[in-house]
């Protein structure tokens, strides 16, 4: 026998003994891993001994929307939402908040967050505005003559001019001044002629000088120069014009030798003793204003000095183009300090001359809400590193609180430091929420599986 069929020999040989013992395994064990498998599966579903559960204890049920609203027992709320159960274990909704956000406490301290309570306080404000010095209207005189003449001598000749009242001012010169003058001297002499005759001459005579006399008063000549005509019986040739009241020549146009016309302003004298603070304040904060109210002013020409000022007056009509309302405060000016045109600053106490001003509301920090164009949200802190954006609504703002009117009760913690990150991180959760709400894809509609 070659090596050839030798080998071939062998080769069968070993082959018939693997047949033998499969055929050797299927018999012994029928059905081979389709057994096993039913096996596991059976020993899978077998069913174990029940686990004793343990409900939780419900403290009670809050509103779903996150009004500060809670009820012993299940209640439904305005538009027909199921109350969530908060449980005593926990003291966390079984319910998920939607919007809910949980941060771990090394990411917490990494962003800087910051909670403080919702508390009862009072809302106090200061109004700012700017302002400007201006000239009491009432405190402004006009020299204007009521007859025709030519100016001969100007005593005072400079805008800016300081002046007492009964100052001279100027000397003027009229023909019909003149007229009246030897008018009223004749008649007066005529008084005291006819001081002996007859009754009806004597009237016409006093009467003839009442009448002289009114037309000079009429004219504004003094009582003074009266008295020197009644007493010398001479006329002068010009008339002293002089100043109705302390104060400063604020426009001036006489000009010496000119002519003037009855009515015409040579003189334009304003008292500054007491001046007006013009400002103006924004549509907001009007309601916060009344007349009476004490301001404080500063001019930046004296930083140094504070300034007490009183609103005398509200304007009636408000600025279309910068929305605000221009209010008028009267300042006491002794000194002369505050000049015309200068700029103020106000600082006016917000109005606290009602109860709902006194009384203590809920408020919360204002950092901590967020503002938008169409709500206002804070995030509340539910458990530790757990937070719930809460839509409230506001009041009264403060300078450093915010009144809150709904969505928000006294000792619930609001963050107050980091809550623009926080609600970035709400809103994306939500993001990817909505696209797990999506339909799934049936079967065969998309690549085909190979």
């Amino acid at each position: 026998m070659n090596t050839t069929t030798r080998s071939t020999l062998l080769a069968m040989a070993i082959a018939a003994a693997l047949g033998g013992g499969y055929w050797l395994g299927r018999g012994q064990n029928p059905g081979g891993t389709e057994v096993a498998k039913t096996e596991v599966a059976k020993t899978a579903s077998a069913p174990s001994e029940p686990a004793v559960k343990t409900e939780p204890r419900i403290l009670y049920y809050r509103n779903p929307m996150g009004l500060p609203d809670t009820s012993p027992t299940p209640k439904k709320d305005s538009m027909g939402m199921d109350y969530i159960p908060v449980f005593a274990e926990t003291g966390i909704p079984a319910a998920a908040v939607p919007g809910e956000v949980s941060i771990s406490p090394v990411k917490i301290q990494k962003l800087g967050v910051k909670t403080e309570p919702a508390a009862l306080a009072s809302v106090d404000r200061v109004i700012r505005a700017v302002g400007r010095i201006d000239v009491d209207e009432r405190r402004t005189f006009t020299v204007a003559p009521k007859f025709e003449g030519w100016i001969e001598r100007l005593h005072v000749n400079a805008t800016g001019q300081p002046v007492a009242k009964g100052q001279p001012l100027l000397d003027v010169y009229s023909p019909e001044l003149v007229s009246a003058q030897r008018e009223y001297a004749i008649a007066t002499s005529g008084v005291d002629t006819l001081k002996n005759a007859g009754g009806e001459a004597q009237a016409g005579m006093k009467q003839l000088s009442e009448s002289s006399l009114t037309r000079l008063k009429n004219w504004d000549i003094s009582d003074e120069q009266i008295a020197k005509l009644r007493q010398g019986g001479e006329s002068h040739r010009t008339l002293t014009l002089r100043s109705p009241a302390n104060g400063i020549v604020m426009e001036k146009k006489a000009v010496q030798g000119m002519r003037f016309m009855p009515g015409d302003a040579l003189f334009q004298i304003a008292d500054l003793g007491s001046v007006w603070v013009v400002a103006d304040i924004f549509e907001q904060d009007l309601g916060q204003v009344r007349v009476g109210q004490i301001a404080a002013v500063k001019i930046d020409a004296w930083p140094e000095k504070a300034f007490s000022a009183r609103v005398a007056y509200i304007y009636p009509t408000v600025n279309a183009q910068t929305r605000t309302t221009s209010i008028r405060l009267e300042l006491a000016n002794p000194n002369g300090l505050l000049k015309p045109a200068m700029f103020a600053s106000i600082e006016l106490a917000a109005d606290k001359a009602g109860n709902a001003s006194q009384s203590k509301v809920v408020t919360v920090p204002t950092s901590a809400v967020i503002f938008g164009g169409t709500r206002n949200i804070v995030l509340v802190q539910l458990g530790e590193g757990r937070f719930a954006p809460r839509e409230i609504k506001l009041g009264r703002q403060g300078d450093n609180h915010v009144e809150v009117l709904s969505g928000i009760a006294e000792g619930e913690q609001v963050v107050v430091s980091a809550n623009f990150l926080i609600d970035s991180e709400s809103n994306l959760k939500a993001a990817i929420a909505g696209f797990g709400e999506a339909k799934p894809q049936q079967p065969g509609s998309g690549t085909k599986e190979r």
